[in-house]
């Protein structure tokens, strides 16, 4: 069980805000923003270098936090700025061909798809869509009978940003590793609201952020590489850390994850991240997943019988992000109506998931996601909040 209150006095962010936009950029514990700025102020103090150096052991930590979280090896993580730089930093690693085949899904993210593009145009890959099933998720079925030796690779979104989707990511690692198909999985929205294990998803690579349901600070994400395909993987570009510069003619390649990375991080937001995993962990992600997916499952009920909404989510298991839209509603000014008032939610534009949102014909969608530390009384205030607006 969660001790809610706690949490909430934990967390002065929502002390006056009803914050239902964990799937954009949680509301961090107070012991995050002091990890964050209680380094800021000691290299203010001492110095950047003397204050990593003060933070060696912690900030090595980091690593061996992120690991237990998605149950992983410790030198099969990288650090990175974002979830988007994680995963490019894998995408762009892999030696793919003219001809090669990447199968990704319906639901796939704006950033990971114009990558795809970018690749198609310059080195003659071909992208193939797998289609959804009838709920709405990837057919696993159907992606078993697209696979042939010209397949390279198969990278999907897990939990897109929006349609409260939860895409069958460990069965699709069961037909990457039957094919002996790299397998990159994009974890953003998942990392935080669930229990997430490496093994069990088979997957050689998977990205993640922060700011997301993790509760980190921006400017934060991490990457994980499988140890067997670590070795035989050099990233698309390196510095003399990913690298060390062992003689006037020759680089040698780090032999764990962090030769992906580059020398310069910031040591705050790292520390920050390391606090946050923490906080996850002790809280127990079983318990996050049953609170913050029960909670998305009432604001749907509430949304559409009292606010008059639209659901507008996929596939037959939700995840705590909630798509909705109101017949005539802007939904734009409605996110900032409500801002005004006190309650935070969000959009999602049709060309940040363009081929699902095409499909379905989706328009600009309202978004909320609660997460475990919201209380069912301000999913009343939002749908209070929502009503009001109505009636103006």
């Amino acid at each position: 069980m969660i001790d809610i209150e706690t949490v909430r006095r934990d967390t002065a962010g929502l002390q006056h805000r009803a914050h239902l936009l964990a799937c954009g950029s949680a509301v961090m514990p107070d012991a995050v923003l002091s990890a964050v700025t209680d380094h800021l102020m000691l290299e203010a103090r001492t110095g950047g270098y003397e204050a990593a150096d003060a933070k060696a052991a912690e900030l090595d930590d980091v690593y061996n936090l992120v690991a237990t979280l998605i149950g992983a090896d410790k030198q099969e993580i990288a650090l990175l700025e974002s979830a988007t730089a994680a995963w490019c930093h894998a995408f762009y690693s892999l030696e793919l061909k003219p001809g090669d085949r990447v199968l990704t899904c319906q639901a796939e993210y704006a950033a990971n798809y114009v990558a795809f593009l970018h690749r198609a145009s310059r080195d003659g890959i071909v992208i193939d869509v797998v289609p959804d099933d009838d709920a709405g998720a990837l057919d696993v079925e159907a992606l078993e009978k697209m696979m042939d030796d010209r397949v390279a690779l198969i990278a999907i979104t897990w939990i897109p940003t929006n349609g409260g989707l939860v895409n069958p990511a460990v069965a699709v690692g069961e037909v990457a590793r039957r094919y002996k198909v790299p397998y990159l999985l994009d974890a953003c929205q998942a990392v935080g609201q669930m229990p997430v294990n490496v093994r069990e998803l088979q997957c050689d690579f998977l990205s993640a952020t922060g700011r997301k349901f993790l509760r980190g600070p921006r400017g934060t994400g991490f990457l994980y590489v499988r140890e067997s395909v670590l070795l035989n993987t050099e990233p698309a570009m390196l510095d003399h850390f990913a690298a060390p510069w062992v003689s006037s003619d020759q680089y040698q390649l780090r032999s764990d994850a962090r030769r992906f990375e580059n020398w310069e991080s910031s040591c705050a937001l790292r520390l920050g991240l390391g606090v946050a995993v923490s906080y996850a962990l002790s809280v127990g992600l079983e318990n996050i997943q049953q609170r913050a997916w029960g909670l998305a499952g009432t604001l749907r009920q509430l949304l559409e019988s009292k606010a008059g909404a639209t659901i507008l989510d996929a596939g037959s298991e939700h995840c705590a992000i909630v798509s909705f839209a109101i017949g005539g509603r802007d939904p734009v000014a409605t996110v900032a109506k409500l801002r005004q008032q006190g309650i935070n939610i969000g959009v999602s534009n049709p060309d940040s998931t363009r081929l699902d949102s095409e499909s379905r014909e989706l328009p600009v969608v309202l978004r909320a996601a609660p997460h475990y530390y919201n209380t069912e009384a301000e999913l009343d205030q939002l749908v209070a909040g929502l009503i009001k607006l109505e009636k103006v």
